[in-house]
Parts: structure tokens; C-alpha cells; sequence
């Protein structure tokens, strides 16, 4: 997926992923996967995909912060 969010570039093509969190199971309304990324320019940014009653109804890209990065790393890459 590519997204242009404020004048900066997204693609989970080109980024690095730096890892995966599951919640729920294939098929589950309420299941997600959440990637984190990490670009050459743009700094970090989340990839979520899910279910229509999960918080990620829509494919979504979201840009966060170094510190929301690190969070994110020390909660789901262990």
C-alpha cells in the first residue's frame, strides 16, 4: 500500500518492515494485523488491516512518532 500524508511518502513496499502483531484469527470481525515500517525518509509508520468490527476496518497507514515507534517495539517485538 502507498499513501502521500502530508507531503510524505508511505510504502510498504519500499519501507522496512520491522515486525507484525496479530490480534484474533483469519476470518474474525473483530481480528487485525498491524505492521510497523520504517522509511528511509520519512520516519515510522504503522500498516493496519482487519476485520469490518476491528480498529482497522480500512486499510490504513499511520505515521508515528520515533517514541511511538520504540513503544510499539518494546510491546509487540519480543
Amino acid at each position: 500500500m502507498k499513501k502521500i500524508i502530508r507531503r510524505k511518502t508511505y510504502n510498504t513496499d519500499t519501507a522496512e518492515k520491522i515486525g507484525s502483531y496479530a490480534q484474533g484469527q483469519f476470518g474474525d470481525p473483530a481480528g487485525y494485523e498491524e505492521s510497523l515500517y520504517k522509511t528511509k525518509t520519512a520516519g515510522y509508520f504503522l500498516y493496519g488491516i482487519g476485520g469490518e468490527q476491528s480498529k482497522y476496518p480500512i486499510e490504513t497507514i499511520t505515521p508515528i512518532t520515533d517514541d511511538e515507534a520504540e513503544e510499539w517495539i518494546q510491546s509487540y517485538c519480543k
